[in-house]
């Protein structure tokens, strides 16, 4: 199972189940608005930080089951990746932004509802924004067309951050 099929059903699971499978994921602790986990695979151990928009636009009756994340796969070689999923499926005539202040981050991979950060430069400045920032919004456009904005607190960003980087060490 590939991480990104993997990362989708963890994703599942925390949100409908409440319940995470104790040798595959592991939570690592809750820092105000983001949380962090540890995933044991055969593939090896991956370490994220997420969080849940705390404003989600257009109000819909149902909330979309949006998320940022922050990883670290040692085993492939990978620190502070950055991805988001607001979802559902993107389409690929819009770009996915995030903004905080007067701070834009594009991001350049899509594939059906994750989206990425490739430029490891550009991830890192990302990082240093969210570090200083409190909010960060995240614009982006559905199979339809139709724009949808979500708003994430930084509150507790950066000691989740740390925390997830510490796990992974």
């Amino acid at each position: 199972m590939s991480i990104i099929k993997k990362l989708i059903f963890i994703i599942f699971l925390i949100t409908f189940s409440n319940q995470i499978v104790a040798e595959e994921v592991k939570k690592m602790g809750t820092h105000k608005d983001w949380e962090t986990y540890v995933i044991n695979s055969d593939s090896g151990k991956v370490c994220f930080a997420q969080s849940k928009p705390v404003l989600q636009a257009p109000k819909n009756k149902t909330l979309r089951e949006a998320r940022l994340f922050i990883s670290f796969r040692p085993g492939e070689d990978i620190a502070n990746e950055i991805s988001i999923t607001s979802g559902y499926n993107y389409n690929n005539k819009n770009s996915i932004k995030a903004i905080s202040g007067k701070n834009k981050y594009t991001f350049d991979i899509v594939r059906e509802n994750f989206a990425w950060i490739t430029d490891k430069n550009f991830e890192k400045k990302m990082i240093k924004t969210m570090k200083k920032g409190s909010r960060i919004m995240v614009k982006a456009h559905n199979q339809k067309g139709s724009q949808t904005i979500d708003h994430y607190s930084l509150l507790g960003f950066t000691k989740a951050y740390k925390a997830t980087k510490a796990n992974c060490s």
